[in-house]
C-alpha cells in the first residue's frame, strides 16, 4: 500500500536531494521485490499534465532477457555519441570522468540487477513531458532504500527492435531507460555549477544569487 511506501521512505528529503548522484556501477546483489514495488509506488506519485498519467514502468529482471536487451543499449549508446562526432573510445578525452563513466555502463549494463524502462502510452512530445517527473521520483524513492540508478535514454536505430524483444506496444514512447542496482561505491555530492551562473532575478542576466 502506498501509506506502507511512505511510511519505509525516512531519509531526510534534503539528503536525498543533495546526495543523489548517477550511480552506474552496481553490485550483483538482487533488489527485493518488496523494494521494487516502492519506488514504483514513490514514481507514480508524480505530477503529469491534466492528471494524465500517461505512463507505463516496464521492469527488467530476468537474467536472461537483461543479456539481450543490453546489446541494444549498447549499440544505442555508440549511436547518440556517434551524432556527436564521436566515433570510439580514442574520441573521448580522458579527463571527460562522466562520459568515460557513461561508456563503462554501455559496456556493463547487462550487469544491472533491474532495468526499468519508462515508457509514454502515446508518442510526442506532450506524453513524454508529462512522465519526466516520474523518473525523478522513482530515483529519490530508490536513493531513500540505498539504491542507485541513472537516467539514459536509447536511439532511434534500435527502437523497433527494442519494441519487438520486450512486446512493446508500437504507439507506446520509450522516454527513458533506467538501470538500478546497490552501488560500488558511495552516494554523495554531485558536481554543479554555481547558482549564479544558472539563474536570474526577473530578468535574464540579473544576478539571483552570488
Amino acid at each position: 500500500m502506498a501509506s506502507d511506501t511512505a511510511a519505509r521512505l525516512t531519509i531526510p528529503l534534503g539528503e536525498a536531494i543533495f546526495t543523489q548522484r548517477a550511480i552506474r556501477r552496481f553490485r550483483p546483489d538482487p533488489i527485493p521485490e518488496e523494494d521494487l514495488r516502492a519506488v514504483l509506488q514513490a514514481a507514480i506519485r508524480a505530477p503529469s499534465g491534466g492528471n494524465a498519467q500517461p505512463w507505463h514502468f516496464l521492469v527488467l529482471r530476468d537474467r536472461d532477457l537483461i543479456a539481450k536487451f543490453a546489446p541494444l543499449y549498447h549499440e544505442a549508446w555508440w549511436a547518440k555519441r556517434r551524432d556527436t562526432g564521436i566515433h570510439g573510445p580514442q574520441d573521448i578525452p580522458k579527463e571527460d570522468r562522466s562520459l568515460l563513466a557513461a561508456m563503462r555502463l554501455a559496456d556493463e549494463i547487462g550487469q544491472a540487477p533491474v532495468i526499468v524502462l519508462l515508457c509514454a502510452m502515446a508518442r510526442g512530445a506532450g506524453a513524454m513531458g508529462s512522465v519526466i517527473p516520474a523518473a525523478q521520483n522513482l530515483l529519490l524513492a530508490a536513493r531513500g532504500l540505498g539504491i542507485g540508478g541513472t537516467i539514459t535514454t536509447l536511439h532511434a536505430q534500435v527502437d523497433e527492435r527494442a519494441h519487438a524483444l520486450l512486446a512493446i506496444p508500437e504507439h507506446v514512447q520509450i522516454v527513458y531507460c533506467l538501470p538500478l542496482g546497490y552501488p560500488r561505491g558511495r552516494f554523495g555530492p554531485a558536481q554543479r555549477k554555481p547558482l549564479a551562473e544558472v539563474s536570474s532575478l526577473d530578468r535574464w542576466g540579473q544576478p539571483f544569487a552570488r
